[in-house]
Protein backbone atom coordinates (compact mmCIF):
# COMPACT_ATOMS: atom_id res chain seq x y z
CA UNK A 1 0.00 0.00 0.00
CA UNK A 2 1.40 3.37 -0.80
CA UNK A 3 2.32 5.62 2.02
CA UNK A 4 1.66 9.61 1.56
CA UNK A 5 4.95 11.53 3.15
CA UNK A 6 5.07 15.28 3.29
CA UNK A 7 8.71 16.74 2.12
CA UNK A 8 9.26 19.72 4.23
CA UNK A 9 10.50 21.70 1.82
CA UNK A 10 9.45 23.71 -0.98
CA UNK A 11 12.38 22.98 -3.46
CA UNK A 12 11.71 21.55 -6.83
CA UNK A 13 14.62 19.28 -7.51
CA UNK A 14 14.42 18.06 -4.16
CA UNK A 15 11.12 16.88 -4.35
CA UNK A 16 12.17 14.82 -7.91
CA UNK A 17 14.88 13.54 -6.02
CA UNK A 18 12.70 12.85 -3.14
CA UNK A 19 10.03 10.97 -5.22
CA UNK A 20 12.04 9.27 -7.37
CA UNK A 21 13.79 7.08 -5.16
CA UNK A 22 11.18 6.83 -2.47
CA UNK A 23 9.08 5.06 -4.90
CA UNK A 24 10.98 1.98 -4.01
CA UNK A 25 9.48 1.88 -0.56
CA UNK A 26 5.94 3.13 -1.78
CA UNK A 27 6.23 6.21 -0.18
CA UNK A 28 3.94 9.15 -2.21
CA UNK A 29 5.81 12.13 -1.96
CA UNK A 30 4.27 15.65 -1.28
CA UNK A 31 5.64 18.95 -1.36
CA UNK A 32 4.84 20.62 2.47
CA UNK A 33 3.01 23.64 0.34
CA UNK A 34 0.31 21.52 -0.83
CA UNK A 35 -1.17 20.97 3.00
CA UNK A 36 0.08 24.86 3.47
CA UNK A 37 2.47 24.52 6.05
CA UNK A 38 4.21 27.71 6.86
CA UNK A 39 8.19 27.82 7.06
CA UNK A 40 9.51 26.37 9.92
CA UNK A 41 11.52 28.83 12.08
CA UNK A 42 15.11 27.36 12.34
CA UNK A 43 15.98 28.19 15.78
CA UNK A 44 18.42 24.72 16.53
CA UNK A 45 22.23 25.50 16.64
CA UNK A 46 23.17 22.42 14.50
CA UNK A 47 21.98 20.19 11.19
CA UNK A 48 20.09 17.85 13.45
CA UNK A 49 17.98 20.04 15.55
CA UNK A 50 16.94 22.23 12.72
CA UNK A 51 16.05 19.20 10.81
CA UNK A 52 13.62 17.64 13.52
CA UNK A 53 11.90 21.73 13.81
CA UNK A 54 11.56 21.24 9.90
CA UNK A 55 9.74 17.75 9.95
CA UNK A 56 7.72 18.62 13.50
CA UNK A 57 6.58 21.51 11.56
CA UNK A 58 5.57 19.84 8.62
CA UNK A 59 3.90 16.83 10.64
CA UNK A 60 1.90 19.07 13.12
CA UNK A 61 0.48 20.91 10.03
CA UNK A 62 -0.52 18.21 7.80
CA UNK A 63 -1.18 15.38 10.05
CA UNK A 64 1.04 13.00 8.14
CA UNK A 65 5.07 11.61 7.99
CA UNK A 66 7.26 14.17 6.98
CA UNK A 67 10.49 14.29 5.64
CA UNK A 68 12.65 17.40 6.52
CA UNK A 69 16.78 18.00 5.68
CA UNK A 70 18.98 20.17 6.34
CA UNK A 71 22.11 20.82 5.07
CA UNK A 72 25.19 23.72 4.54
CA UNK A 73 29.09 23.54 4.33
CA UNK A 74 31.78 23.73 6.55
CA UNK A 75 35.33 25.23 5.70
CA UNK A 76 37.63 24.07 8.19
CA UNK A 77 39.70 27.53 7.84
CA UNK A 78 36.48 28.84 9.07
CA UNK A 79 36.07 26.92 12.02
CA UNK A 80 33.46 25.01 10.64
CA UNK A 81 31.55 28.19 9.63
CA UNK A 82 28.95 29.59 7.73
CA UNK A 83 27.58 25.79 8.88
CA UNK A 84 23.92 25.71 9.45
CA UNK A 85 23.94 29.19 8.46
CA UNK A 86 25.20 28.51 4.55
CA UNK A 87 21.76 29.81 2.89
CA UNK A 88 22.03 33.27 4.74
CA UNK A 89 25.84 33.66 4.76
CA UNK A 90 26.54 36.99 3.24
CA UNK A 91 23.66 38.33 4.60
CA UNK A 92 23.85 41.95 5.63
CA UNK A 93 27.33 42.02 4.05
CA UNK A 94 27.86 45.17 2.00
CA UNK A 95 24.23 45.61 3.12
CA UNK A 96 22.68 43.40 0.95
CA UNK A 97 20.59 40.12 0.40
CA UNK A 98 22.49 36.66 1.14
CA UNK A 99 21.74 34.43 -2.50
CA UNK A 100 24.02 32.33 -3.77
CA UNK A 101 26.52 34.23 -5.97
CA UNK A 102 27.11 36.37 -3.21
CA UNK A 103 27.64 33.55 -0.65
CA UNK A 104 30.40 32.58 -2.72
CA UNK A 105 31.94 35.92 -3.21
CA UNK A 106 31.80 36.39 0.52
CA UNK A 107 33.57 32.99 1.22
CA UNK A 108 36.36 33.85 -1.39
CA UNK A 109 36.85 37.15 0.59
CA UNK A 110 37.02 35.45 3.95
CA UNK A 111 39.64 33.01 2.41
CA UNK A 112 41.45 35.35 0.67
CA UNK A 113 44.53 35.06 2.49
CA UNK A 114 44.04 31.40 3.08
CA UNK A 115 46.64 28.79 1.37
CA UNK A 116 45.39 26.26 -0.85
CA UNK A 117 46.01 23.55 1.18
CA UNK A 118 44.51 25.31 4.04
CA UNK A 119 41.33 24.75 2.38
CA UNK A 120 39.60 21.88 2.70
CA UNK A 121 35.77 21.86 3.45
CA UNK A 122 32.89 19.51 3.49
CA UNK A 123 28.93 19.32 2.40
CA UNK A 124 26.78 18.19 5.49
CA UNK A 125 22.95 16.66 4.99
CA UNK A 126 21.22 15.84 7.75
CA UNK A 127 17.75 13.96 6.64
CA UNK A 128 14.93 13.26 9.61
CA UNK A 129 12.06 11.15 9.18
CA UNK A 130 8.97 11.82 11.64
CA UNK A 131 6.02 9.52 11.57
CA UNK A 132 3.82 12.23 13.65
CA UNK A 133 4.41 15.14 15.32
CA UNK A 134 5.35 13.75 18.93
CA UNK A 135 7.24 10.99 17.42
CA UNK A 136 10.00 10.25 20.15
CA UNK A 137 11.86 8.36 17.66
CA UNK A 138 12.86 10.10 14.26
CA UNK A 139 14.70 8.18 12.01
CA UNK A 140 17.95 10.61 12.00
CA UNK A 141 20.50 9.83 8.92
CA UNK A 142 23.60 12.00 8.29
CA UNK A 143 26.21 12.14 5.35
CA UNK A 144 29.11 14.18 4.94
CA UNK A 145 30.92 15.26 1.13
CA UNK A 146 34.78 15.96 1.51
CA UNK A 147 36.31 18.60 -0.61
CA UNK A 148 38.21 21.75 -1.47
CA UNK A 149 37.26 25.42 -1.98
CA UNK A 150 38.48 26.90 -5.01
CA UNK A 151 40.26 30.41 -5.71
CA UNK A 152 37.19 31.23 -8.18
CA UNK A 153 33.76 29.76 -9.51
CA UNK A 154 33.71 27.04 -11.82
CA UNK A 155 30.82 25.07 -13.64
CA UNK A 156 27.34 26.37 -14.36
CA UNK A 157 25.72 23.10 -12.88
CA UNK A 158 24.34 22.48 -9.34
CA UNK A 159 23.63 25.18 -6.60
CA UNK A 160 24.66 27.14 -3.63
CA UNK A 161 28.56 26.19 -3.02
CA UNK A 162 29.30 24.01 -6.04
CA UNK A 163 30.77 26.22 -8.32
CA UNK A 164 33.50 26.71 -5.70
CA UNK A 165 33.91 22.75 -4.00
CA UNK A 166 36.22 21.29 -5.45
CA UNK A 167 35.87 17.41 -5.62
CA UNK A 168 39.49 15.80 -5.59
CA UNK A 169 38.49 12.28 -7.01
CA UNK A 170 36.53 13.60 -10.30
CA UNK A 171 39.26 16.69 -10.04
CA UNK A 172 36.66 18.88 -10.92
CA UNK A 173 34.36 21.11 -9.23
CA UNK A 174 30.39 19.98 -7.88
CA UNK A 175 29.44 22.55 -10.43
CA UNK A 176 31.36 20.39 -13.20
CA UNK A 177 29.88 16.99 -12.26
CA UNK A 178 27.38 15.09 -14.48
CA UNK A 179 24.11 15.33 -12.06
CA UNK A 180 23.55 11.51 -12.09
CA UNK A 181 27.11 11.17 -10.58
CA UNK A 182 26.83 13.81 -8.11
CA UNK A 183 23.45 12.34 -6.58
CA UNK A 184 25.49 9.51 -6.16
CA UNK A 185 28.40 10.59 -4.38
CA UNK A 186 27.09 13.72 -2.61
CA UNK A 187 26.36 14.45 0.70
CA UNK A 188 22.16 14.71 -0.25
CA UNK A 189 22.64 11.46 -2.42
CA UNK A 190 24.52 9.66 0.12
CA UNK A 191 22.20 10.54 3.15
CA UNK A 192 19.02 9.61 0.91
CA UNK A 193 20.35 6.25 0.31
CA UNK A 194 20.73 5.82 3.89
CA UNK A 195 17.37 6.79 4.99
CA UNK A 196 16.06 4.63 1.95
CA UNK A 197 17.80 1.78 3.06
CA UNK A 198 16.20 2.32 7.17
CA UNK A 199 12.74 2.87 5.59
CA UNK A 200 12.98 -0.40 3.48
CA UNK A 201 13.82 -2.06 6.41
CA UNK A 202 11.79 -0.92 9.18
CA UNK A 203 8.07 -2.38 9.12
CA UNK A 204 6.86 0.93 11.46
CA UNK A 205 5.38 2.34 8.73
Amino acid sequence: MTKKVVLASGNAGKLKEFKSLLQQCDFDVHPQAEFSVPEAEETGLSFVENAIIKARNACEHSGLPAIADDSGIEVDALHGRPGIYSARFSANWQNQAASDPRNNEYLLHQLANTADELRSARYQCVLVFMRHAEDPTPIVCQASWEGLILREPVGENGFGYDPLFFVPEHNCSAAQLDKTIKNRISHRGRALQLLLNELKHNTHF
